[in-house]
């Protein structure tokens, strides 16, 4: 077992998953250089998701290695992994998946609060960063009061109040028009940038890739050279939903789709959630 480069924060090598007799990812090799911005570019159902669960820990590949600031993510137990997830890293889902009983900046700030940041402190960088996505004036709303992209926003900005070292962002601004996903991918990029953050976003759509370092492109479930992604095509006007968890966006399937479980980046649970509403009482 070959330890990775000294340069690359995240290293992956022939990786192998199967879902269902299946076939999702075959050999995947990468490394993402520390403060990179990395899209992993591909048609839907091509392993984009995967191979971002993969690299997060979410999922372990039934062969390969996964390597984290040269530590092997792959050997590490399930509670090593879950904490790792937690301290250092941050996920952005395709649709937005926020905690129904807080309001936005509680909602924002929950990673903050569970790690022990005072509830002042986590406020103001919740609302700090609510602002920069031009959502800070629904910052007490709770998730039913909020259009679709409004919850997009939210979910962002609690990926990055934390500052993790790692964001995984998979289809970050499907729900979004394309003049907001200009701007939420711009505040996104900028504040990696400014932050020294590593991201590794998943898309479809050629205009979101070209704003990363760098694209590794997949194909079913395999590394090529290249592949060509179309332009995304404007999406219809979102409208007010009464469910936050309601899909409101053309995000690529999940290979396949899984539940939430605890200590995924970026997903509170239910325990966390009882917990954040006690520490914000």
């Amino acid at each position: 077992m070959a330890a990775p480069p000294d340069n690359d924060v995240l290293w992956a090598r022939a990786l192998h998953v199967t879902h269902n007799g299946s076939p999702a990812l075959t050999g995947v090799s990468l490394g993402v250089r520390e403060g990179e911005i990395l899209a992993v570019g591909g048609p839907r159902g091509s392993g984009k998701t995967t191979l971002l669960r993969c690299l997060s820990g979410q999922l372990t590949a039934q062969e390969g290695e996964v390597w984290f600031d040269s530590t092997p993510v792959h050997t590490m137990s399930p509670r090593r992994r879950e904490r790792l997830r937690r301290d250092r890293f941050g996920w952005i889902d395709p649709t937005p998946v926020l905690v129904p009983e807080l309001t936005a900046w509680e909602n924002a700030a929950l990673l903050l609060m569970l790690r022990g940041v005072s509830r002042r402190r986590a406020k103001t960088t919740a609302l700090e960063w609510l602002d920069r996505l031009d959502v800070g004036g629904c910052a007490r709303k709770r998730p039913y009061a909020l259009l679709q992209a409004e919850r997009q926003r939210v979910a962002i900005a609690r990926a990055l109040a934390p500052a993790p070292s790692v964001i995984f962002a998979d289809e970050p601004t499907a729900p979004l028009h394309r003049a907001d996903r200009a701007q939420v991918l711009r505040t996104l990029t900028a504040a990696a940038r400014s932050h020294g953050i590593t991201v590794v976003l998943a898309t479809h759509d050629a205009d979101t890739a070209a704003l990363a370092d760098r694209t590794v492109s997949l194909l079913d479930g395999r590394h090529v050279d290249t592949v060509h992604l179309p332009p995304l095509m404007e999406s219809t006007e979102p409208t007010r939903s009464r469910e936050p968890s309601e899909p409101g966006g053309p995000g690529e399937p999940p290979e396949p789709a899984q539940p939430s479980r605890p200590g995924e980046p970026g997903r509170p649970t239910e325990t966390e959630g009882r917990a954040a509403c006690s520490l914000s009482a």
